[in-house]
């Protein structure tokens, strides 16, 4: 299928409006998403440990009309929605949990200590939920094939990969088009949304500086890890600012330095975790080569002479949003949502979910949800007070306004999908 806007309704005989209508949302049961999202938010479930969350999942899709596969790459769930011939669209959600203690003092708090769903996946997947059954209670609305996947293990970036090599694209029927949607630190119910890069991709890298151990009070008769690694580490800085072009987004952030186990003892080698983040594969490849360069270069302005390691873990690409995708979609966000429409100006967090799209060769639309209570979001920005006092994602304190965030998170992807669906009637 063609997907160029040319070929597509505008907004004036768009009929998958239809969709919007209030009798058609309410299948979605208001009600019992507050009670399904309360749960999940109760019982948050670390990365490669979600069965719990997957079975209730599961427990929700099997009321409905669907073609059901479960257990790919881990605890990951695909419904397949089937109604004639037609255009397939695939909606994704994703719900693991982070190793956070919550701290939002809701009644729903969650009862497992050092985990929270601190990044609003418990708030996608009751969304999805509630799109499915949207779709499958209204099938005189649609034609074509919806796919709804349920990813796992997305905090690691291990989730979208797992799902691939464990044979997705055998059990589910190559997308037209793949769609997927995240809360954030916004306006609650603002539908926020760019075209090309909207998350940035990213790399973490080990790096272990072998040296020579000595006592501390003789080092010249060690080779010293620590001294290099520390070089190492300004260097980094260096990169990003005198490597990048000024326009470029280019992050080094080193999470991680371990060395030495006594006081008093010059360690055998020095081990520096980071992390990267670059909004081009271009920027990606500089960075990298340049910390290699920089690793070995100041292992050997040390006098070290076992050479360092380097090892790259945890890639995502960027996240980047097809043109005509995007072209196609927007314009019916901002006649729907009005002013609340808005453009991102490109979020410095990275996602694994465009490795799903880009296994099927398919284009893809990624969007943001604002979530913040309104009231509290128009405060901070009268005030210029949102990086000081409005709570984002992996914060102990993230919490989602849930009504208003929850009604655009359904209407927003019940245009994406139904549009795409209804152009097949």
């Amino acid at each position: 299928m063609n997907l160029t806007s040319s070929n597509k309704p505008s907004p004036a005989d768009f009929k998958a409006t239809s969709f919007l209508d209030e009798q058609v949302l309410s299948c979605a049961d208001y009600p019992k998403l507050e009670a399904f999202y309360q749960d999940l938010h109760t019982h948050p479930e670390l990365s490669g440990e979600e069965q719990m969350t997957a079975e209730k999942i599961l427990a929700e899709l099997r009321t409905l009309d669907a073609t059901i596969h479960t257990g790919i790459g881990g605890h990951g769930i695909v419904a397949v929605f089937r109604n004639g011939e037609g255009t397939t669209a695939l909606m994704r959600a994703d719900f693991d949990a982070l190793p956070v203690e919550e701290e939002t003092g809701v009644a729903f708090t969650s009862t497992v200590p050092g985990k929270m769903h601190a990044c609003g996946h418990d708030m996608h997947t009751t969304m999805l939920v509630g799109l499915c059954r949207i779709f499958d209670r209204n099938r005189h609305l649609w034609r074509g094939t919806f796919i709804a996947l349920f990813q796992p293990a997305e905090e690691t970036l291990q989730g979208a990969r797992s799902m691939v090599e464990d044979g997705l694209a055998k059990l589910i029927p190559t997308p037209d088009v793949c769609f997927a949607q995240h809360i954030v630190a916004g306006r609650a119910g603002d539908v926020i949304s760019t075209a090309g890069a909207t998350l940035t991709g990213t790399d973490s890298v080990e790096i272990i500086v072998y040296g020579k151990s000595a006592h501390g009070s003789m080092p010249h008769t060690a080779q010293d890890p620590t001294f290099a690694a520390a070089a190492i580490i300004q260097r980094f800085q260096g990169i990003v600012g005198r490597e990048l072009a000024p326009g470029d987004f280019g992050v080094i952030s080193v999470g991680m330095v371990e060395a030495g186990h006594s006081h008093n003892t010059i360690p055998g080698q020095a081990r520096i975790v980071a992390n990267l983040r670059v909004y081009s594969e271009k920027n990606r490849e500089l960075l990298r080569s340049a910390i290699e360069r920089v690793v070995n270069a100041e292992a050997a302005a040390s006098g070290l002479t076992s050479p360092p390691s380097i090892r790259y873990f945890n890639h995502a690409p960027v996240t980047e949003n097809a043109h005509e995708v995007f072209n196609t979609i927007r314009p019916l966000f901002d006649a729907h949502f009005g002013p609340r429409s808005r453009t991102s100006s490109g979020e410095t967090a990275s996602e694994d979910f465009s490795l799903i799209p880009t296994a099927f060769n398919s284009p893809y639309f990624y969007w943001f949800i604002g979530a913040t209570p309104a009231h509290l979001w128009d405060h901070a920005q009268s005030t210029g007070t949102v990086a000081s006092t409005i709570p984002v994602n992996h914060m102990s304190t993230f919490l989602p306004d849930f009504f208003p965030t929850l009604y655009s998170g359904l209407r927003a992807s019940a245009l994406a999908v139904g549009h795409y669906l209804s152009a097949s009637v």
